[in-house]
């Protein structure tokens, strides 16, 4: 008997034990109604996860992940109640892994393998702005000489330098240049933003610049490009009505077309945190159809004959839906635009279906939808940003509803604290990943937001609306000197706020962790139910610290090996002044820095003329060898130096003993990170680190540089 009730009492604890194992899965089947905003998450997941591959998945690797997927489907129907979450989760991730190949392979088209000098004949699809203020076409129907038409790119880049103006470039022109071109660079140092990334799924094959007279080879076909050339005749419309910076900034807004606009005008913008009034995104989408929305609500209310027959909320969200649309196409459909018009098109989806307008789940299905059509957009700024805003926005006034009561206020004190509030919450989301990816943070952005964004949204925008309305007529001329001295006082805001003293500080940029994980802890908080949310706080305070104790490499090397950086005490010095700018700026930025190339070359490191330069680090003696003056010191920086940095191809057999790194090298490794280790060796950290199709190339492995024998004899 003893021994029974002993059985009976160890029985009744493992009883214990699997009722407690069950309450988390039951709490999570009976959860499923509420986890919906979990899905795009998860989706994410995948897509990361795709991304982050080292090697590109053969075909077999898609048919075992859609078995899989499949498989999933069938537990999903027929599988216990309480296994579903895990089912559901596991479907999400894999089909974000299955939309990211199937996009990927979908854009798949020829990227130059070669450098390319010679004719290039191809049609304007867009006219922008390069980050030297250049004027910069996109062309498709590419024609180059002596290269056949299976290795021509699908479109290719090219900036105008020098004499130009013999005509005016407008979308659907057919140009002929003469143009240097080349493959879209990759990253300018290990884990930095590849452009040659987003390239590919651009479908841009080439990039380059001319520096001779491009000429018209033919006008715009009838019929061709008509939207691209109809935002061209607005842009420039809005331009002759509206002088100056303001009147490019107004045709922005319209049109989307920044060419007009100075590179002062845009820094300044940056620098006050306001650049998000020039990109045709979330703010401006919203602002367009809740006008065109609440005018004709309002308005058809007061006609009896159809309030009392109509629906007019829905007739009004039909009609803003409308709009939207037609904004989405004279915008040019750009990512920030899609990913704008799908989150309006849900809302007011919503709204005709008698759904609420404003919810987490709306927000979760239009995140599911951009990401499925377009996974790359989730490692771009716009996507993260404009998604933590708006959940923000939401999380923040659901928070709010209930306890803070407006009518206790006075109108304007309601209005002014819901703008102050509004940009509060949207830049506390979105400071975190601007800084990750632009290396600043505006110190008075939210000051700056404050002033300028009811502006945009009480006569900016409702301006342009009722020019657009009354152009026909030829009355649009109040409604744009309305939009006109809105901008100029937006401008005006961003060049006072840019030029008061620590307007702009900058940050190192973060390991590639640190926003995922941000991410996850903070839609934790978000999103889960109960004091248990709060365990989120713990992964943000861990994105910090990690953030915080981010170390730069100590030595950078460029991709052809003409630039060097080594980050001593005062900050990264480089090894020239002049050349290789695009990655001096990057590296500057990256490590947090505000100098200029000038400034970072003049700081105490580098020793020595153009062409032999000398530094010391970590107890090695570090040599730059730059153009032919410098291949032909090469045996005089080995007998100086313990590594030398060639910034050409080496010609025959080095010196004995020599360490080198010349240019062939750096085509198989890309950029360098070198790092220092015990026992007097440095670390070598590749960039290309991937073999995907966007990069072309076996990616390389790290390996280690010792010093030479004799000198670490001499060193002894």
């Amino acid at each position: 008997m003893p021994s029974c009730l002993g059985n009976r009492g160890v029985g009744n604890k493992v009883g214990r034990v699997i009722a407690w194992a069950r309450m988390p899965l039951l709490a999570l089947a009976e959860a499923r109604g509420i986890l919906f905003a979990w899905v795009p998450v998860l989706i994410a997941m995948g897509i990361g996860i795709w991304f982050a591959l080292p090697q590109e998945p053969v075909p077999w690797h898609y048919a075992a992940l859609a078995a899989a997927f499949c498989a999933g489907l069938a537990l999903h129907r027929w599988g216990p109640e309480m296994a579903q979450p895990f089912v559901v989760v596991c479907l999400c991730v894999l089909l974000g892994v299955l939309a990211a190949g199937a996009r990927a392979h979908w854009v798949e088209a020829p990227i130059l393998g070669f450098r390319y000098y010679g004719a290039v004949e191809g049609r304007i699809i867009l006219v922008d702005r390069s980050q030297s203020d250049q004027i910069r076409l996109t062309l498709d129907r590419v024609v180059l000489e002596r290269t056949a038409p299976e290795r021509l790119p699908e479109r290719v880049r090219i900036s105008l330098h020098g004499t130009q103006g013999f005509f005016t470039p407008e979308p659907g022109q057919t140009i002929l240049a003469t143009a240097h071109l080349s493959a879209p660079e990759g990253p300018v140092e290990p884990g930095a933003f590849d452009f040659r990334r987003m390239a590919f799924f651009d479908r841009l094959g080439g990039v380059g610049y001319t520096r001779v007279p491009v000429l018209m080879l033919a006008p715009p076909e009838p019929g061709a490009q008509w939207i691209n050339r109809f935002r061209a005749h607005l842009r420039h419309a809005v331009e002759a009505r509206i002088a100056g910076d303001p009147g490019a900034f107004a045709a922005a807004l319209v049109t989307g077309d920044r060419a007009g606009i100075s590179r002062v005008a845009q820094d300044n913008l940056r620098a006050a945190n306001l650049a998000h009034l020039l990109a045709i995104s979330g703010l401006h989408m919203a602002l367009l159809t809740g006008f065109v929305f609440a005018t004709l609500r309002y308005g058809l209310a007061l006609l009896p004959v159809v309030a009392l027959r109509v629906n007019t909320k829905k007739l009004a969200a039909g009609c803003a839906l409308g709009a939207g649309a037609f904004y989405l196409a004279l915008s040019g459909g750009n990512v920030a635009t899609e990913r704008a018009f799908v989150m309006v098109a849900v809302m007011l989806g919503a709204v005709l279906f008698d759904r609420r307008a404003l919810s987490l789940r709306s927000v979760a299905l239009a995140a599911c939808v951009l990401l499925l059509a377009q996974p790359e957009t989730l490692l771009e700024p716009g996507f993260q940003m404009s998604f933590a805003a708006t959940v923000a926005l939401i999380a923040g006034y659901s928070a709010l509803r209930g306890r803070v009561q407006a009518h206790r206020f006075p109108a304007w004190a309601t209005a002014a604290g819901t703008v102050v509030f509004t940009s509060f919450l949207a830049g506390m989301a979105t400071a975190p990943v601007a800084a990750a990816h632009f290396n600043r943070i505006a110190e008075y952005g939210l000051l700056a937001n404050v002033i300028s964004v009811p502006v945009m949204g009480l006569a900016v925008m409702p301006a342009a609306v009722l020019a657009a309305l009354l152009s026909p007529f030829g009355l649009e001329g109040p409604a744009l000197w309305v939009m006109g001295q809105g901008t100029e006082w937006i401008l005006w805001v961003a060049e006072t706020v840019a030029g008061w003293e620590g307007a702009v500080r900058a940050v190192p940029s973060p390991q590639a962790a640190v926003l995922p994980v941000m991410a996850l802890g903070a839609l934790w908080l978000i999103l889960w139910r109960g004091p248990v949310r709060f365990a989120g706080l713990a992964p943000m305070a861990v994105a910090f610290v990690l953030w915080a104790q981010q170390e730069r490499p100590p030595i950078l090397v460029s991709a052809d090996g003409g630039l060097i950086g080594v980050s001593l005490g005062q900050g990264r010095v480089l090894s020239v002044e002049k050349g290789a700018g695009f990655t001096a700026r990057q590296w500057l930025e990256n490590d947090g820095d505000m100098a200029d190339q000038a400034g970072a070359a003049a700081r105490a490191g580098f020793e020595g003329k153009a062409g032999l330069r000398h530094i010391g680090f970590a107890g090695w003696q570090i040599a730059h060898l730059k153009g032919k003056a410098g291949l032909a010191q090469l045996d005089k920086a080995c007998a100086q130096a313990d590594l030398v940095i060639l910034g050409a191809r080496a010609e025959g057999a080095p010196p004995a003993g020599c360490q080198i790194i010349d240019a062939g090298k750096l085509r198989q490794t890309g950029p360098l990170a070198l790092w220092a280790e015990e026992g007097g060796l440095l670390r070598a950290e590749p960039t290309k680190t991937q073999s995907r199709m966007w990069t072309g190339t076996r990616h390389a492995a790290r390996f280690y540089i010792s010093r030479p024998e004799a000198r670490q004899a001499a060193k002894r």
